[in-house]
């Protein structure tokens, strides 16, 4: 069956959380001509800005800003939405559509208890994907079993330490474009509602001073961090210079 292969694809329990977390890193690739997708697992239908319908043409407005070359929404329940082996498979059937080289998932501790919940069952679902007696189908045609080279956490609202560091220096300008696409999210000085953790004015501040404190420790001006599921190697240390 036809398959649209992915060189990256970022997973996320919310529209705007790749945006939010890694948005330098995935305006960097697209810049760069590789392909590059997204695959929210909700709507944010438990937001308290916003409705689904809009969350879901912010991103459709933030994939242009990027440059994607392909974005869904699997439209699982916002919160409510359990790490089972009916949602893992729902990630299997993404993970062998666009077979990736690199997938991006969420963090695997923070604030918010579906980022964690969608990391575990991204996890589940890489191992499950590369199973041959794990079938799945597509228009009514076996997909193949797919597996990426790495996989990788992306760091959301807790400061954890990274494994490394990534260099998004010249790509701040239009991952800030694809952030403000979720304006619904973001803090506006004209509304009366009440801010929410988003919203407020010091958290875009605060993603700001986390990108240039990453990229001061490796001595450049932007920096996104990222955690391994399993060690990173090198067989050429002036490779990592």
């Amino acid at each position: 069956m036809s398959v649209t292969k992915l060189d990256i694809l970022a997973l996320a329990a919310h529209p705007d959380d790749v945006e939010l977390s890694c948005g330098g890193t995935i305006a960097k690739y697209c810049t760069l001509g590789k392909k590059v997708g997204i695959v929210d697992f909700t709507m944010g239908q438990m937001g308290t800005k916003g409705t689904p319908e809009l969350r879901l043409e912010e991103a459709a407005n933030a994939a242009k800003a990027f440059g994607l070359t392909a974005r869904e929404n699997l439209k699982l329940e916002d919160v409510l939405f359990e790490n089972n082996i009916e949602n893992q498979l729902k990630v299997v059937e993404v993970i062998r559509k666009y077979q990736p080289e690199i997938l991006l998932i969420n963090a695997p501790d923070d604030r918010h208890p579906d980022h964690v919940k969608a990391a575990e069952m991204s996890k589940a679902a890489v191992f499950l994907s590369g199973l041959t007696k794990i079938e799945t189908f597509v228009d009514g045609k076996l997909q193949d079993i797919w597996r990426p080279k790495v996989v990788y956490h992306y760091i959301q609202s807790k400061m954890l330490t990274p494994d490394f560091v990534h260099d998004v220096s010249d790509h701040i300008e239009k991952r800030n474009k694809a952030i403000w696409a979720f304006k619904s999210q973001l803090h506006n000085p004209e509304s009366d509602e009440k801010d929410t953790y988003i919203s407020s004015p010091e958290f875009l501040k605060m993603l700001d001073a986390r990108c240039k404190v990453l990229g001061h420790s490796i001595g450049v001006e932007y920096g996104e961090g990222f955690i391994g599921t399993r060690n990173i190697g090198s067989s050429d240390l002036f490779s990592m210079i």
